[in-house]
């Protein structure tokens, strides 16, 4: 059974406490930031971040320690953050709650509980991201071709998507510069070791070198 340091924080904290558990919250940090930089890119500032945010949340969580309604507006705080940074990607977001449940756990005292949730979760994620998890998603695209109004668009690609593409449909058709132009949408999965170069040359050829653009599909989107 996990059991915290902090066994009576009534009559206030202890220095040797607080350092104790600062200490684990930048070594979790630090853990943290190196598994993140291991699995892909990773900027300076969001490094640091990593390593600084459970800390910071340990620190918040022993001042309030006990506060039921300190804690609920510190909650509300930290939904702030939000509105005031630029979106991240699922996995920017996930490890930033990963680090904020690290100091969670230190703020509370469970220092061997964060630990070890860390090391777990740090493995699982390397693992996840070094693998072929879900590798074929990477090759799911959005693509958008314009089309003169006078060409059939109906089989006109065909030839071309079983030659590059594993899979197709067609989702929108709409149209464009003043009714004079269509824009079809397809959701596509190409087949691997493809020349998406070569895919939209062979393109540009059947639509009259109009615009044609490949692109991944957007978050909570599927093939």
């Amino acid at each position: 059974m996990f059991t915290t340091i902090l066994q009576n924080t009534t009559g206030g904290l202890g220095i040797s406490d607080a350092l104790v558990c600062t200490g684990a919250s930048l070594i979790i940090g630090i853990i943290i930031a190196v598994t993140y930089i291991l699995s892909g890119k990773c900027s300076k500032s969001f490094a640091v971040t990593l390593t600084v945010l459970p800390a910071v949340v340990q620190a918040v969580i022993m001042l309030v320690n006990g506060n039921l309604g300190v804690g609920v507006a510190i909650v509300g705080a930290f939904s702030l953050v939000r509105f005031r940074s630029v979106p991240g990607t699922s996995k920017e977001i996930c490890i930033i709650f990963f680090a904020m449940a690290a100091g969670l756990a230190t703020g509370m005292g469970y220092i061997t509980y964060g630990l070890l949730i860390t090391i777990i979760i740090c493995a699982v994620f390397l693992l996840l991201t070094k693998t072929a998890f879900a590798e074929n998603r990477e090759r799911e695209k959005t693509l958008r071709i314009t089309i003169p109004e006078g060409l059939d668009y109906t089989g006109v690609f065909d030839e071309i998507f079983a030659k590059y593409t594993a899979a197709h449909s067609l989702d929108r058709v709409k149209t464009t510069n003043l009714g004079s132009m269509f824009e079809l949408t397809y959701s596509v999965s190409l087949k691997k070791d493809i020349s998406e170069k070569e895919m939209i040359d062979e393109i540009r050829v059947r639509n009259g070198n109009l615009t044609v653009s490949l692109s991944k599909v957007p978050l909570g989107e599927t093939l």
